[in-house]
């Protein structure tokens, strides 16, 4: 096996290998297995950069959290398994990768268990990069004296049994490792994708623009007031509604668009819904308002924040919309939620921030593996339940969000 050494000045491994490495890592990251997330191809590229660097002695679980995560530099890595969860889901699905026959003659990058610097191995067959081969499954050794007749009879029965014995021994362990590894996304999704029905994605939508500028095809540069009828969307809301329609695209599944002030609750009878955005959404904040974690303001909508009917005292999760529209620099909360609706019988997810950055980051964690295995970590912890309410905040920097962190969870 290849391992790059910290402080070396050398190549480490020849430009060629190097090339290699980084094409492969390119077809891991596109592939299906990484390609839903964000932080996963990006903690994968950076342990492999900087391996190949010779940095190796840097890629450590707090540097980790720091520059892909966005943790703070003191953060306590001992309560905050961000890292280390992201690694174990990174090696299971290379591990998934790679069990696929198209793959096999690929070079092989792995990430082993208790580190984060990636060693880097050649297929069994093809180039020769100066890597390691990776080692092939050796063969028994041959009985050099055959058994007597009877004996052979009774070895080969023997063998069959024992066969079929480890076959059922084998298929149970797959069950066991598909229930016990399923990912967070997979599972999370689960109820809408195995639904015969289309889901609908019900959208925050404007309805306030009467005029519309348009542009003169030969002179760009001019424009035009028009009179029109517009159905706008608010940018963040469409950043998450995009996301979400990528999955559902990808799994094969139908699915159509509507503004909240065109959908129907027959509409929302047909099949699951996801909502997206909250204080401008009708359908997410009726559909919340019995949830334990519901959206709340004062008579003026001056200040927001989300209520706990649990502890209605709780005042920690708000906004004042005067800071958030004069510095554009607050901390946004967010309501993320999958429970079947008692009016229409249907799954229904919400996505939802009290500010669009809180919307915007609630998508990201809803289309992110790391976020989503921690989440249903949490829902498993709680006795398997179905229905889960989570309360998210994120730091808004500049109209920008940060990371997204779990305030508080319920499960029914």
């Amino acid at each position: 096996m290849f391992t790059a050494a910290a402080g070396q000045n050398h190549e480490i491994v020849s430009k060629a290998a190097k090339n290699a490495i980084g094409e492969q890592l390119e077809r891991l990251v596109a592939s299906p297995y990484f390609s839903h997330s964000k932080r996963l191809p990006n903690f994968l590229r950076f342990v492999v950069e900087h391996t190949l660097a010779g940095d190796s002695e840097n890629i450590k679980e707090r540097t980790i959290g720091i520059e892909i995560f966005g943790r703070d530099p003191e953060y306590d890595t001992a309560s905050d398994p961000i890292v280390r969860v992201t690694a174990a889901e990174i090696r299971k699905r290379m591990a998934q990768y790679y069990q696929n026959p198209a793959h096999e003659e690929e070079l092989r990058i792995a990430l082993p268990s208790g580190s984060y610097v990636p060693q880097f191995y050649r297929p069994r067959i093809g180039d020769d990069f100066g890597l390691p081969e990776v080692d092939a499954v050796a063969a028994p050794p041959a009985d050099h004296i055959a058994p007597p007749e009877r004996a052979r009879l009774h070895w080969a029965q023997t063998l069959v049994l024992a066969a079929a014995a480890a076959g059922i021994v084998v298929l149970g362990s797959v069950w066991l490792w598909q229930r016990t590894h399923r990912s967070g996304f997979d599972e999370f999704w689960q109820p809408l994708i195995a639904s015969n029905d289309p889901v609908l994605l019900c959208i925050a939508d404007q309805n306030e623009y009467s005029v519309i500028a348009l542009r003169d095809a030969s002179q760009p540069e001019r424009q035009v007031v028009l009179n029109d009828t517009l159905t706008a969307v608010v940018i963040d809301d469409l950043s998450a509604t995009v996301k979400i329609a990528g999955i559902l695209q990808s799994s094969g599944k139908p699915y159509s668009l509507k503004g909240e002030g065109a959908a129907t609750l027959d509409d929302l009878r047909r099949g699951p819904t996801v909502f997206v955005g909250a204080y401008d959404n009708a359908w997410t904040l009726r559909l919340t308002n019995s949830l334990r974690y519901h959206f709340a303001n004062d008579a003026g909508i001056t200040h927001l924040w989300i209520a706990d009917s649990a502890s209605p005292s709780r005042s920690n999760w708000n906004v004042d919309r005067g800071v958030q529209m004069t510095t554009n620099v607050y901390r946004d909360y967010a309501i993320l939620a999958r429970f079947t609706d008692s009016t229409t019988g249907k799954v229904a997810v919400v996505v939802a921030g009290i500010g669009r950055g809180g919307t915007r980051v609630a998508g990201e964690f809803l289309t992110d593996n790391a976020d989503l295995t921690q989440l249903m970590r949490l829902a498993h912890q709680a006795g398997d339940k179905k229905n889960l309410e989570v309360v998210l905040s994120t730091q808004i920097i500049d109209g920008e969000p940060g990371s997204p962190k779990i305030e508080a969870t319920y499960f029914w």
